[in-house]
């Protein structure tokens, strides 16, 4: 009887666990759709990484927005109608979309790095 009311304890915290979702899903688009938005013209491409490397390579068309910087253009960034963004490795993108969508940026997409989106814009 003490197992089955244990059972029945852990199978009410499981369920109640699973059933939180966290405040800002990180929701990723489908390849096919990350496609489109990379090329669309209405896209802005914000490169993350710092000055010096942006400025080494960069995908053709990325503004440079360094994560240390992006607080400061959050404002300019929610006028614009798809953003997507990227670094080297992914992490400094994935903070950044963490950073915009916490503050009301909508339509942001992460690439996560230079090579994907570079990828996207060579496919024929």
């Amino acid at each position: 009887m003490k197992t089955v009311k244990n059972y029945l304890k852990f199978a009410a915290i499981a369920a109640f666990a699973v059933s939180c979702t966290s405040a800002v899903p990180m929701v990723q688009s489908p390849r096919a759709d990350m496609k489109e938005i990379v090329v669309s013209p209405e896209t802005t491409l914000v490169d993350v990484r710092i000055p010096e490397q942006f400025n080494e390579k960069t995908a053709a068309g990325a503004i440079n927005i360094p994560l240390a910087a992006l607080s400061e253009n959050i404002d300019f960034l929610k006028k614009q109608k798809q953003v997507v963004i990227f670094c080297n490795s992914g992490k400094q993108a994935g903070e950044a979309f963490e950073i915009l969508k916490k503050n009301g940026v909508e339509n942001v997409y992460n690439a996560k790095t230079l090579k994907n989106v570079e990828a996207i814009k060579n496919e024929k």
